[in-house]
C-alpha cells in the first residue's frame, strides 16, 4: 500500500497538477471565450472592412441609358444591371435561362414563347413579368431615336405581346437562327414607361434593374458606383458593390491595383501583364478573348441618304488605295512585337474563339506585301513625287491622319510601326493619339481616315453583321440615328445578312457568315490585325472565386453577361474566401476538445479525491 501525503506536508507532485490544472483552466476559458468570437470572426471582418470590389476603367462611358450606349465601358456596367431574356452560360457562352427560365419555338421557327418565371423582381421589389419585356420590344420598335443600340436586333420582329404576365411571345417575320431573347436588355416598364422622353434619360442615379448590381450613382471623375441587387434571381452578390475606377491610362490602372486602390484591372499590355506575375497579393489571368482589334478605313462614310459626312481623305473612297493600306501593314509582326504573341492573328471580324464562324485565313489576297502594294497603287496612277510620297488624283501629296486612343499603350506602338510601312508606299501618316470621348465622336461623325479600332463580341455574329448593313449608316450627318461599324454599305452583303439571319442549318449558316466577312475583308475597309487575349490582374488577397467564362481559358471581366463579377468573394483576414473558411470549423472543434479535456480531467481528479476519502 502506497503512503499517504499528509495534510500540509508539501508533494512534489502537487505544484506540477496546480499548474497542469490552472493550465487546463486557462485553455478551458480562453477557448470558451474564443467560441462567440470566432464564430462572429467572419461577420465580424464583413461589417468591418469595405466590401465594394472596385475595378479601373480606362474607357469613356457614352450614356448609361441602354436604348443608346454603346461604348465597352458602358456596355460591362449595363451588362451587371440589366438581363436579356436568355443568358450566355459561363461555361461555354450556350443560351442558359435568364430572365426568362424556359423558351420554345413554333414548328415553323416563327413563335417564340417565353415564360418568365413568377416570384422575381425588380431591385425596387417590383415584380418582373412579361409586361416588361413586351414594353422594351414595343418601345424600340415605335420610336427610331431608341433603335441606336439595339434596334438591327428587332429587324425581323413582327410582333411582341404578353399573353399573361408570365408569357411572353415574339413573332417573327421569318425564322431565324439566332434566339431572339439573347442580346436584348430587358428593362422596367413601371419605371421606363413613365419617362417623358427615353432616348434623354441618362439612368445614371438609383437606377432599377434585374442583374446582381443596379447603379447607385454616376459621376464623370467619380466613375460609377453600383450596389448588390438583393432581389437578383441567383442570389445577393457576395459583396456589397460595384465602383467602376476611371483612369486615364493603363499605367495608372495598373500601379492603382499595386497600391490596392482598385481590385481588378483588365486590357492590359503584355508588359503591364509581365510586369504583374509575381506581385505579392495579385494574381494575373491571360483568357481567349472575345475581340478584335483592327485598322479602320474610311471609305467615305456616308448618311442614309447619302450625304457624305466628315472629312476623310477623298483618295480613301478608292478600293485601290484602301487595298494597298491593307497589304503594307505587317499584321503577323504587330502580333508578335506589340503583342507579344498573346493573341491570335486576325482574319474577319469574328474572333477565332467562336470557331464556327471565324473566317479562314486560306484564300485571303491581302496578306502583307508591300511590293505588291506599290505595284497596285502604281498602276491605278498614284505616282510618287520627287521626296518618294505619292500625289492622289488632284495632284495633292498622298497624305493621311491615323487615329487613336492616348489610354491604349498599344496604339501608339502599332503607329510607329505603321507610319514607316505606309511610307514605304508612298503614304505620309499624321498620327494622332486623343482622349477617348474625342475619339468616339470621331469615328461617329467620320471625322478620320484610319483609325484604331475594335468590338467584343457575343457568342452569336448576328449583332456585328447587323451593323454593316446599310441601314446601320446614321440617318444624320453629325453620326446620330445609327451605329455603322465601318462605313459600309452593299447590297450583295446586305443580301448574306439576311441569309444567314434566317438560315437554320448550322453549317450553311456558318458558310454565309463567312461569306459576309469576306466581304468586308474584300472592301478593305477593316484590316482585322489580331484577337488579343484578354491580360487581366485582380488582389486576390482580397477577393477569389472569380467564375471565367468560357471555364476553361476563360476571361473575369468581360463576359457575356455578369457572371466573373458577380462571383467575386471576399477574402478574410487568414486568406481564405468568405464562403469557406476552415477556421469556423476547426476553432469550434478545438474549443470541444478542450471543454471535454476540462471535463474529464475534473471527473477524474474528483473520482480520485473520493476514493482517498
Amino acid at each position: 500500500m502506497a503512503a499517504r501525503p499528509m495534510i500540509g506536508q508539501h508533494s512534489p507532485n502537487r505544484a506540477a497538477l496546480r499548474f497542469t490544472r490552472r493550465f487546463a483552466a486557462v485553455l478551458l476559458g480562453v477557448g470558451l471565450a474564443s467560441a462567440p468570437l470566432a464564430l462572429a470572426a467572419p461577420l465580424a471582418i464583413a461589417a468591418d472592412t469595405p466590401n465594394n470590389l472596385k475595378i479601373a476603367m480606362t474607357g469613356d462611358i457614352d450614356s448609361l441609358n441602354p436604348f443608346t450606349a454603346i461604348t465597352a465601358s458602358a456596355s460591362k456596367v449595363l451588362a451587371l444591371q440589366y438581363q436579356n431574356l436568355v443568358a450566355f452560360g459561363p461555361e461555354d457562352n450556350t443560351p442558359v435561362p435568364g430572365m426568362a427560365d424556359k423558351w420554345e419555338t413554333s414548328p415553323d421557327g416563327k413563335v417564340w414563347t417565353f415564360n418568365l418565371p413568377e416570384g422575381r423582381k425588380w431591385s425596387d421589389g417590383e415584380p418582373i413579368t412579361a409586361n416588361d419585356a413586351a414594353w422594351t420590344f414595343n418601345a424600340i420598335k415605335a420610336n427610331d431615336a431608341l433603335k441606336t443600340a439595339n434596334g438591327t436586333l428587332l429587324e425581323s420582329v413582327a410582333g411582341v405581346v404578353a399573353k399573361d404576365p408570365q408569357t411572353l411571345v415574339i413573332t417573327l417575320t421569318a425564322a431565324q437562327a439566332p434566339n431572339p431573347g439573347t442580346q436584348l436588355p430587358i428593362l422596367p416598364e413601371h419605371i421606363w414607361s413613365k419617362v417623358s422622353d427615353p432616348a434623354t434619360f441618362a439612368n445614371d442615379k438609383d437606377s432599377v434593374g434585374s442583374g446582381p448590381f443596379t447603379v447607385g450613382s454616376y459621376d464623370k471623375s467619380a466613375g460609377v458606383t453600383m450596389k448588390a441587387n438583393p432581389n437578383y434571381w441567383q442570389g445577393k452578390a457576395k459583396v456589397d458593390g460595384v465602383i467602376w475606377v476611371p483612369y486615364k491610362t493603363g499605367d495608372a490602372a495598373v500601379q492603382a491595383l499595386k497600391t490596392g486602390e482598385v481590385d481588378i484591372v483588365s486590357r492590359l499590355t503584355p508588359a503591364q501583364y509581365e510586369a504583374l506575375k509575381g506581385e505579392a497579393g495579385i494574381t494575373t489571368n491571360a483568357g481567349m478573348g472575345t475581340r478584335y482589334v483592327g485598322l479602320g478605313i474610311n471609305p467615305g462614310t456616308k448618311t442614309q441618304s447619302g450625304e457624305l459626312m466628315g472629312d476623310t481623305n477623298p483618295a480613301l473612297q478608292d478600293l485601290n488605295v484602301r487595298k494597298a493600306i491593307v497589304m503594307a501593314v505587317d499584321n503577323k509582326t504587330l502580333l508578335e512585337k506589340v503583342l507579344q504573341g498573346l493573341g491570335q492573328p486576325g482574319t474577319g471580324e469574328v474572333p477565332a474563339a467562336y470557331p464556327d464562324y471565324a473566317l479562314p485565313a486560306q484564300g485571303l489576297g491581302l496578306s502583307f506585301d508591300p511590293a505588291a502594294a506599290n505595284k497596285l497603287l502604281d498602276e491605278n496612277g498614284y505616282a510618287k513625287g520627287p521626296d518618294g510620297i505619292r500625289l492622289d488624283k488632284t495632284g495633292k501629296p498622298l497624305q493621311l491622319r491615323l487615329l487613336g486612343r492616348s489610354t491604349d499603350a498599344t496604339a501608339q506602338q502599332m503607329a510607329d510601326y505603321i507610319k514607316p510601312w505606309l511610307k514605304d508606299i508612298g503614304i505620309e501618316l499624321t498620327v494622332s493619339m486623343k482622349a477617348n470621348l474625342q475619339v468616339n465622336d470621331d469615328l461617329g461623325a467620320a471625322n478620320y481616315d484610319l483609325a484604331f479600332t475594335g468590338w467584343g463580341m457575343a457568342p452569336d455574329p448576328d449583332y456585328q453583321l447587323s451593323i454593316n448593313q446599310c441601314s446601320a449608316l446614321p440617318t444624320q450627318s453629325d453620326g446620330t440615328g445609327g451605329v455603322s461599324e465601318n462605313g459600309l454599305c452593299l447590297p450583295e452583303f446586305d443580301a448574306l445578312y439576311k441569309q444567314q439571319h434566317v438560315e437554320l442549318d448550322q453549317q450553311k449558316r456558318s458558310a454565309l457568315v463567312q461569306q459576309a466577312q469576306k466581304l468586308i475583308y474584300d472592301a478593305a475597309v477593316n484590316n482585322v490585325i489580331y484577337y488579343p487575349n484578354m491580360l487581366e490582374a485582380y488582389r486576390s488577397d482580397r477577393f477569389g472565386g472569380f467564375v471565367t467564362q468560357p471555364a476553361q481559358n476563360g476571361v473575369i471581366s468581360e463576359q457575356n453577361g455578369p457572371w466573373g463579377i458577380y462571383s467575386a468573394t471576399p477574402v478574410d483576414s487568414a486568406g481564405a474566401t468568405a464562403g469557406f473558411n476552415w477556421a469556423w470549423l476547426v476553432i469550434p472543434a478545438v474549443v470541444v476538445v478542450l471543454a471535454l479535456a476540462g471535463f474529464f480531467w475534473f471527473r477524474s481528479r474528483r473520482s480520485s479525491v473520493d476514493d482517498r476519502a
